[in-house]
């Protein structure tokens, strides 16, 4: 975070206690549009996620029905027009009506009648179909790396052989990580079978096989879905805002000091900027440098000056840009080091300000390099791998990937072993240092690092949420409520819970440490949620993310 990002916080915070009654006085919570959803089988249904989006905008408001299935839109939200109505809740469908009409000066009423869906498999979570499937807990969390890129229910869906799957496989390690269902973007060179799916491919295919259609032409399991919402839950308001093209991969999503959101775009050379005001989206070019090679990028962040830093994944690099000119500045991998397999993820500008140095992962090596702004030194660590007898670095024994970095207040590097189950540190003289996670293959992934040192980061095969203390160098972890959730991101609020998303469940994790109440609230569509950002200057905190499958930027507020 930025000083003058606190210190706009801080203004802001001080300008809501002046004037807060006035602002709650202003703020229009009386009902636009409101009803009841009901259904033959259960009658009013709490947790329905009611969705309204006016004709021709590109955003869409979503409330949650409550424990008498009522649900309402606030008139600040809603304003008069025609509004296309969906709901969302596993094993239904929308009956009638579809559509409503808001009139001026007038509250709308009304009520939505569900019906059961004759195939609850296309509405199922990847969380779902992996708890549903038969399978060891390593078979089953071998569906994560799929659920990256597509659905489970391709999978299962199939009517592969073992045989037909080793061949999946095979061309599965050719696309590159921002590959998907738009735009399959395919590697130079593929991955090594090991670094995608270890040493058991083949008893892997033979396990895909026996869970999808290829024996019996039928799914022999029960179907086993999550409950919807209920309680605190319920106490939500979305606002999902479409980007211009559905290809689109909003990833990283952060906002800045100015209230603008920036977002980086998973499978496209553009740096995305939103006015949540409007729902307007600009798009700045990001120059290729590398034409041959997939496009995209992935991680966004800001260093002390509130400039952006932005990884350019296979076109061998970082950038900074420049809001105010909208130039970028270009930092390419060195020709020393760059390679058809070079792809950078992360950068750790967060710190620079210290001794003028920016941090970089390379998952190609796996490792990181560190780059002198001010002289273009570059500097390379491998810390995964060995030196032979005649100084070449030998190859790894067991999987290993660098990715999330985060710089602490001296700007040494923290980094997350997203293949194994370490967090790694490099202090500003170069010295490595690895710390294993007390659970076994946990797959930590991202997180953040606060102002008192301590790391919070998401185990993603672990699905647990924990924290590393720098300063004791010990570890705290919390296991997540819902099963094969795939946490990717976690980060601590201002009032000291903290909120993650589940890759595989579609839902937002809140949890308190101090009580350890977890609340999971269901995000009204299929997101694919990748990093997490909190608005602290709100009066309660504003959750932020990318909905890198479903081409939007998601916006939720709590009531609670």
């Amino acid at each position: 975070m930025t000083r003058a990002w606190v210190l706009a916080a801080a203004v802001q915070a001080a300008c809501l206690l002046q004037a807060g009654p006035l602002r709650a006085a202003q703020a229009d919570t009386s009902p636009a549009l409101s009803g009841q959803v009901s259904s033959a089988k259960e009658g009013p249904m709490e947790g329905v996620v009611v969705s309204a989006k006016k004709t021709g905008s590109t955003i869409t408001i979503s409330v949650v029905s409550d424990e008498k299935g009522h649900f309402s839109f606030p008139a600040s939200k809603i304003g008069p027009g025609e509004y296309a109505l969906r709901i969302r809740a596993i094993g239904y469908d929308l009956e009638g009506p579809a559509t409503v009409a808001v009139p001026r000066e007038k509250a709308a009423a009304v009520d939505l009648k569900l019906r059961p869906v004759d195939d609850i498999t296309t509405q199922m979570t990847p969380a779902e179909w992996i708890a549903s499937v038969p399978g060891t807990e390593d078979e089953k969390k071998f569906l994560y790396n799929c659920t990256t890129c597509h659905t489970t229910e391709r999978i299962v869906k199939s009517s592969h052989d073992a045989n037909e799957f080793t061949k999946v496989l095979d061309r599965m390690r050719g696309y590159a990580n921002s590959a998907w269902d738009f735009q399959p973007q395919r590697r130079l060179i593929p991955r090594g079978l090991q670094r995608n799916f270890g040493s058991d491919a083949p008893k892997i295919s033979g396990y895909l096989a026996s869970i999808n259609l290829s024996k019996t032409g039928k799914l022999d399991y029960a179907m086993k879905t999550l409950p919807r919402p209920k309680g605190r839950a319920t106490h939500v308001i979305y606002t999902e805002y479409d980007v211009p093209r559905p290809m689109t991969q909003p990833h990283d999503v952060i906002l800045d000091e100015s209230g603008t959101i920036w977002f980086s775009e998973f499978g496209e050379q553009f740096l995305g900027r939103m006015d949540p005001k409007t729902g307007e989206v600009k798009e700045f070019p990001i120059p290729t440098l590398r034409p041959k090679q997939p496009t995209g990028t992935l991680d966004l962040e800001t260093d002390e000056e509130g400039n952006l830093w932005i990884s350019l994944q296979n076109q061998g690099g970082i950038a900074k840009f420049d809001k105010k000119t909208g130039k970028f500045t270009m930092y390419p991998v060195p020709a020393e080091y760059l390679t058809d397999e070079t792809q950078e993820s992360m950068v750790g500008p967060q710190h620079l300000e210290v001794d003028g140095k920016v941090w970089l992962n390379d998952t190609s090596i796996p490792g990181l390099y560190r780059i002198d702004l001010k002289t273009g030194k570059w500097e390379r660590w491998a810390p995964y791998k060995k030196q032979g007898s005649g100084g070449d670095e030998l190859a790894m024994t067991e999987p290993h990937s660098v990715y999330g970095i985060y710089a602490d207040a001296q700007n040494n590097i923290f980094f997350c072993d997203f293949g194994g189950e370490n967090i790694g540190k490099i202090d500003v003289k170069g010295t490595v240092t690895l710390f294993p996670t007390p659970t076994r293959k946990s797959r930590p992934r991202r997180g953040r690092m606060d102002a008192d040192g301590h790391l919070w980061f998401a185990e993603w095969r672990g699905d647990k949420l924990a924290m590393f203390d720098t300063k004791t160098e010990k570890f705290q972890e919390w296991p997540v409520p819902t099963p094969y959730m795939a946490p990717y991101d976690v980060v601590k609020d201002k009032n000291g819970e903290l909120w993650s998303g589940g890759m595989n469940t579609d839902r937002i994790l809140r949890k308190n440490l101090t009580s350890g109440e977890n609340i999971e609230y269901l995000l009204p569509k299929p997101s694919n949620i990748r990093r997490v950002f909190i608005d602290n200057t709100t009066p309660r905190p504003t959750f932020w993310v990318g909905n890198n499958h479903g081409a939007s930027v998601v916006k939720m507020e709590t009531l609670d």
